[in-house]
């Protein structure tokens, strides 16, 4: 059924116009494509899919399944193992445990995730579940980490984003590091012991990481300085490195002189975020994506050990970082899956519960409607980022799928977070309902890790040569 639908609808949707966003459509013409080379499309199988695949009585079909099997964790068969699905039963236990009952209180009152939750997920090896064994990690798949994103994520973002970071910095060291620095860094991110925070973006760079000024000159005694600005500092104050692209080859203005460094740092407290000589930062207020808190940072004579530049090479930095796309996309990917999917059980529960003129408004074909559609696209959106992350573990290049699973899972979530809090109606546009929190968490999906923008301009480029 599911499948069924989502043929039905993506067939008319290649046919007619991909919708971007609300305001943007993608049509074939666009392309370069006529009528008639367009009608080619429309074999006796595709019409008979994009005429029989997404009706109305499918999708009040699939609700009724939805409503049948809502013991089930997800809507519809995932295709993966035991093993795997066992960790997604251990999570989403977790969430409903440790997580979803407290994470609306979090967000309303601006909150960090507490100590006790991280370090219960470093003890479930959260931090260290693709980190290779010989490094004190679990040496899982990629499917893996999606699993235990997706579910952490469906009990709130901010849970669901703590192995982000983690995953960016391992994935550097890994592919980056010397053998003395996988040593000295990889245990300790495994174990949770290290917490890393992403140092990237500068105030008017965004996507643009080669135009970064942010400079590292060393000094006599072979260790760094750093000076510079950066902002969008994901849970800077509690982490114990630095991952920072700074650039240290001089007269250089595109990503050839940037280089990355495994910058130590002292963990902040509330009271005193900023605990080492050298560096200074504000937070930034946010509409969602709370917990971690957002910061500006700002490098002033900040020393960094001379041992700790990535792969002790210059000018690498671009490159090491790039490496880490395919990892960090995926793993976005299934974190947009999971608020998706929270997205979904807060509006099926409530067309449940709400009555109007008499009955519940899941029997409104309208209202069933969105919440199959939800259905479907989750389902798309998860069986793309399972299988990006496949091809990452058989080592094949997979940044075109990762992308477009990012992208793709972005725009889901977007869309079943609004489609949600319509279902709430007036009150999901109240804060006392968790619908309005999950709105605001899924709404920076299509900018971070890549903006939607810039993700669809390199999948065209790859797909169109």
């Amino acid at each position: 059924m599911i499948h069924q639908i989502a043929f039905g609808e993506y067939l008319w949707q290649i046919y007619g116009g991909i919708q971007m966003n609300q305001g943007e459509m993608v049509r074939l013409q666009d392309i370069g494509l006529g009528q008639d080379e367009m009608r080619v499309l429309m074999t006796p199988e595709v019409m008979q899919l994009t005429q029989s695949g997404n009706t109305q009585a499918a999708r009040v079909r699939l609700v009724e399944l939805m409503q049948e099997r809502s013991a089930e964790l997800t809507v519809g068969a995932c295709g993966l193992d035991d093993e795997l699905e066992m960790i997604r039963e251990q999570f989403r236990r977790f969430s409903l445990d440790k997580v979803e009952p407290y994470a609306h209180e979090w967000h309303l009152k601006d909150e960090l995730i507490p100590m006790e939750i991280i370090d219960e997920l470093a003890e479930m090896g959260v931090f260290g579940l693709t980190i290779p064994e010989e490094h004190g990690g679990f040496g899982l798949t990629k499917n893996s980490m999606c699993v235990v994103s997706e579910e952490l994520s469906r009990g709130y973002i901010g849970v669901g984003s703590l192995g982000t970071r983690s995953e960016i910095a391992a994935e550097l060291v890994i592919a980056g590091g010397t053998d003395e620095q996988k040593a000295k860094w990889l245990p300790g991110l495994a174990s949770g012991e290290i917490l890393p925070t992403a140092v990237f973006t500068e105030p008017n760079t965004g996507s643009d990481l080669g135009a970064l000024r942010t400079k590292a000159v060393k000094d006599e005694n072979g260790d760094w300085v750093i000076n510079g600005n950066k902002t969008w500092i994901t849970h800077a104050a509690r982490t114990h490195v630095m991952t920072v692209l700074a650039r240290t080859v001089p007269d250089t203005t595109d990503y050839k002189g940037l280089s990355m460094f495994l910058a130590e740092k002292t963990p902040g407290t509330d009271e005193a975020p900023w605990q080492d000589p050298g560096i200074s930062g504000g937070e930034i207020e946010v509409l969602g994506y709370r917990g971690m808190k957002e910061y500006t940072l700002n490098f002033d004579d900040f020393k960094v050990k001379g041992e700790n530049l990535l792969g002790m090479e210059e000018g690498k930095g671009f490159k090491q970082l790039m490496e880490t796309f395919e990892s960090a996309r995926i793993q976005t990917a299934a974190r947009a899956i999971g608020v998706a999917q929270s997205a979904l059980d807060e509006g099926m529960k409530y067309a449940q519960d709400r009555k109007q003129f008499g009955k519940s408004l899941i029997n409104f074909p309208r209202v069933a409607s969105k919440l199959a559609m939800m259905a479907v696209e989750i389902m798309i959106a998860r069986q793309l980022t399972y299988f990006s992350a496949r091809e990452k573990d058989e080592g094949r290049r997979c940044d075109l799928e990762a992308g477009m699973a990012k992208l793709l899972g972005a725009r889901v979530a977007w869309a079943a977070a609004d489609n949600a809090l319509q279902i709430h109606g007036g009150n999901g546009f109240a804060l006392e309902y968790k619908i309005s929190r999950i709105l605001c968490d899924a709404r920076i999906l299509n900018i971070f890790e890549g903006a939607a923008e810039i993700q669809a301009q390199v999948i065209a480029r790859r797909l169109l040569g």
